[in-house]
This record gives C-alpha cells, structure tokens and sequence, in this order.
C-alpha cells in the first residue's frame, strides 16, 4: 500500500463510513488530486462492500465537493454464495468495470484509488490485485494500523461519526445512532476485552457513518429511528439533510 504523491486524477472508494471516508481525508490531506468519489450500493449482504445507507454518499459527496460515481451491482447474491473466494472476485467485476470507464474518461486516467482498508487481507488482495490490472497505485492509509490509534486520530482531526447498524453481542439498542466518542472507544475497548468486539468494527461488529469532518463544507443532519430484533439492529433513516 502506498503513501504515494503521484501526480495525475486519484478516486476514492467511498461508503460514507468512517474508513473510506478517513482513507480519503487522508489523500486530501497529502496533496493527492481526488476526482472522483465511487460508491458502490449492494442491494443486500455483500463480501466486499459496505451496506447500509450507501445511498447517503450523494449528500456527503456534495458536502465534500467531489463528483460522486454510483456503481449499482444489482443483488449480488452474497447470502447463497459457497465459494467466498470466487463470491469477492465477483462482487469486484462492476466496481472494476466503473473504474475503467473513469480510467478512459479522466484526462490522464487514473493514477490512483484509495481506499479504507484496515486488517481484512480478503479485501484487500482483491482492490490490490485490481489496481495493478489498472496500472494505477493503492493509496491504503489505515492498512494494519493500531485501531485504537486510528480511532483517536479521527477524533483529533474532527471527525463526527455515528453508529448506524450493531451484530455483536454487547452492543445493545443503546450504541444505534450512538456518536463514536472518547467515552464510546472506551465502552468498546472493554467490550473487545469481554467479547472480542474490535475497536473498530472490522469483524462487522458494527457499521458506521461519517456526518460532519473537516473535509466537509456542511454537516449531515439526520431524522432517524432504530429498528431492533433483540441480538442486532439498524438505524432507518426517516430524513438526511446538509445543515
């Protein structure tokens, strides 16, 4: 994973999530010309791709200021796959498929993607394996970092993150639409001792969403109930705006 100042047209692989969105901050921070931000919105479960609430992306996009590229995979049938394996490297095909056509449309191509990738190699080797097939570089700024030391990093830099889906056990009704505060890692950290529940969510402990940072002009505010069936939950967005 590179810490690259290549020049030419760099795009973001985007959730809305406190990853992506810190991967691409980070890219920004360093200089590197982001274009074009990518979303991609499975339908349901999915091996490579965060899920819930992709379709806010076009508000955080217009926060942030960059162009953003929806990528509808359709249903990707993640919840009858049997071969994980060949499951990613399916789940890849329209997300590569989007890139390339950014790749001829972009005056010089692309140079680079960034992504937000922390511990799983799974999604890793997959978005490292394309980029080489794209001739272009990895700019992965979270990979094998210390969780903890993220986490506070995002804080320091003004990240405001909310908690939007939990299936783990420990984590009640309670964390849905909870902010990701000092108080809240610090829950966290002795739910990992506990439980095991990462830091950071990576075993889908929980899913995230960044509403307001530094990279962004206006922060999102959000209208919102929480539905919960006793072991897991999700927050359902009844209105999204820009402040």
């Amino acid at each position: 994973m590179s810490d690259s100042d290549a020049d030419g047209a760099w795009v973001s692989l985007f959730s809305g999530g406190k990853d992506s969105s810190w991967a691409l901050y980070r890219a920004l921070e360093t200089g590197l010309d982001v274009q074009r931000l990518v979303t991609v919105h499975p339908s349901e479960e999915s091996y490579m791709y965060h899920v819930p609430a992709t379709d806010l992306t076009a508000l955080a996009a217009e926060s942030i200021g960059i162009d953003l590229v929806d990528v509808d995979p359709a249903d990707l049938e993640a919840d009858t796959a049997r071969d994980s394996s060949a499951q990613g490297d399916a789940e890849l095909e329209p997300l590569e498929a989007a890139l390339e056509e950014l790749d001829a449309d972009l005056d010089g191509g692309i140079a680079g993607v960034t992504a937000g990738a922390v511990e799983s190699e799974f999604q890793t080797n997959r978005i490292e394996a394309m980029c080489d097939r794209l001739d272009c570089e990895l700019f992965a700024p979270l990979w094998q970092e210390d969780p903890r030391a993220l986490a506070e990093a995002m804080l320091d830099a003004g990240f405001e993150i909310k908690i939007i889906q939990t299936a783990a056990y420990g984590l009640d009704e309670s964390w849905l639409g909870r902010t990701l505060d000092r108080d809240a890692i610090a829950a966290l950290e002795t739910l990992n001792e506990e439980y095991g529940v990462h830091v950071l969510g990576e075993g889908g402990e929980f899913e995230t969403l960044v509403v307001d940072g530094p990279h962004m002009d206006r922060r999102i505010d959000l209208e919102y109930e929480t539905d919960w069936d006793g072991t897991r939950g999700t927050i359902r967005i009844l209105n999204a705006e820009l402040a």
